[in-house]
């Protein structure tokens, strides 16, 4: 954390909290900074998706950052503050706020993404050479990625080693109440309108969307809160069955940092300390520190003798697995949730990836892409270990025999095909379903046969 602000004559001067990924009120470091100095805090968020590099966000991601951003705009409201919104250059914006208003300081929460950090790093030296002070926090880790290294100094790569060790380092402090005062800078700079971010599709899709989730602050916590007094007590087992809620649905509040990690750390309580779900709440933050510490592995495997693989690319293929057309009920039913709600049951997932990748042998990175695109919990460090995961190329102790065989998945996790049913309703009607475009057994046969080429070249 930077040196305390200069206090001049006139008293402390006007903070800026430039926010991102952090849309709440409750336990944000860097509003809770701006606001102890003691003047005026001014809230912006900056539309940039040109500084995301190769991964500006996605339709679905859009539509839920125009609704996080309505909910938080009305939360700054309810507390005599406001939200600014700006689209253009970070950097240039953040100094003409800064102008406008007085501002000193200027506070953000840390991004972890390849491009963010490189965002971070030219707006900091930027404010730096304008006289401005910069002040930067951690809200969307548990540690820190340099506090968790292994004991010669270098990042874990295997899952298990990391769990171990951040639980043995972890001790996040309890959540930060919302700031009791905000106060106004004397003048509000113009603003845009929310509107003008034109984050909503032309051609409306988002109805599934709509009456599946709510973004913002209010509606993260009611689904922790609906998480931890129904579904938390029975998610080992119901976690694994996509026909029920049995997952907590916490992955794009958590993206968007309408929750943050330790916030769900302390709802948890020290029984939830050895309980599945903060194992998968651990493995997401596995995925940050992956991706900080090997920032290449959003396009490039981790593996490198996997940039040997002989994927095979099909437009037909990938075409019919994104329709939800590729013949096997399980995994079409998959991609037609992830349509119609942006969402996929975790289970699914795992299947409807292993038989793009290995039944198929489409490249990895095709389907990060169009989960990037349609999910909203699209979350890059997240989406790339687990595409690497199934993959076999990211980190990953055991991939070669790992291959998910649908037909037995869903007569494992869906015996009764309700799920299956709720999503391909056509299944009934035998003559309008089209048949598999791959055989399953076949197909596994050739996946392995793959891996073994590579693995003796």
């Amino acid at each position: 954390m930077n040196p305390p602000a200069h206090v001049g004559s006139a008293g402390p001067r006007a903070a800026i909290v430039w926010l991102r990924q952090d849309l709440r009120l409750q336990d944000n470091p860097a509003l809770h900074a701006a606001a102890s100095l003691g003047s005026a805090v001014v809230p912006i968020y900056i539309w940039a998706p040109e500084e995301e590099g190769e991964w500006p966000p996605g339709a679905a991601s859009r539509w839920w950052l125009h609704h996080s951003l309505r909910s938080l705009e009305a939360s700054l409201r309810e507390r005599g503050s406001r939200l600014l919104i700006e689209r253009g250059p970070p950097l240039q914006i953040l100094r003409r706020v800064a102008a406008a208003t007085g501002a000193a300081t200027v506070c953000w929460n840390n991004r972890y993404e390849p491009a963010a950090v490189e965002c971070e790093r030219k707006v900091a030296a930027g404010l730096l050479q304008s006289g401005l002070e910069t002040r930067t926090f951690n809200s969307a880790l548990l540690v820190e990625p340099a506090d968790a290294m292994n004991q010669s100094g270098k990042p874990y790569q295997v899952y298990a080693a990391f769990l171990r060790n951040l639980l043995r380092i972890a001790n996040p402090p309890a959540p930060a109440p919302i700031p009791r005062k905000l106060p106004p800078p004397h003048r509000w700079p113009r603003s845009r309108t929310l509107e003008s971010l034109r984050l909503l599709p032309k051609i409306r899709w988002d109805e599934g969307l709509a009456n599946t989730w709510t973004p913002g602050e209010e509606g993260a916590h009611r689904t922790l809160q609906r998480f931890l007094s129904t579904t938390i007590a029975d998610y080992r087992r119901a976690r694994e069955i996509p026909a029920v809620r049995g997952t907590s649905k916490l992955s794009p509040h958590l993206h968007f940092g309408e929750i943050g990690p330790r916030q769900v750390w302390h709802a948890l309580g020290a029984k939830g300390r050895t309980s599945v779900f903060l194992r998968e709440l651990i493995w997401r933050e596995f995925a940050y520190h992956l991706l900080h510490q090997f920032p290449h592995t959003a396009t490039q495997p981790l593996r490198p003798e996997f940039k040997r693989f002989p994927w095979k690319r099909s437009a037909a293929a990938l075409r019919a697995w994104q329709r939800g057309r590729t013949g096997i009920p399980l995994v079409d039913a998959g991609m037609r949730e992830l349509w119609s709600t942006g969402w996929m049951h975790n289970r699914v997932r795992m299947v409807v990836a292993s038989l793009l990748v290995k039944n198929l042998l489409v490249p990895w990175q095709e389907g990060a892409r169009w989960f990037w695109d349609t999910l909203v919990d699209a979350d890059l460090a997240n989406n790339t270990l687990n595409w690497q995961w199934v993959a076999g190329c990211g980190a990953d102790a055991a991939p070669y025999f790992r291959i998910f065989n649908p037909l037995t998945q869903a007569k494992r996790f869906d015996p009764e095909g309700t799920y299956v049913r709720r999503w391909v309703p056509e299944l009934e009607l035998r003559n309008t379903y089209p048949e598999p475009i791959v055989d399953v057994k076949a197909s596994r046969e050739r996946a392995l046969d793959a891996y073994y080429g590579m693995r003796r070249r």
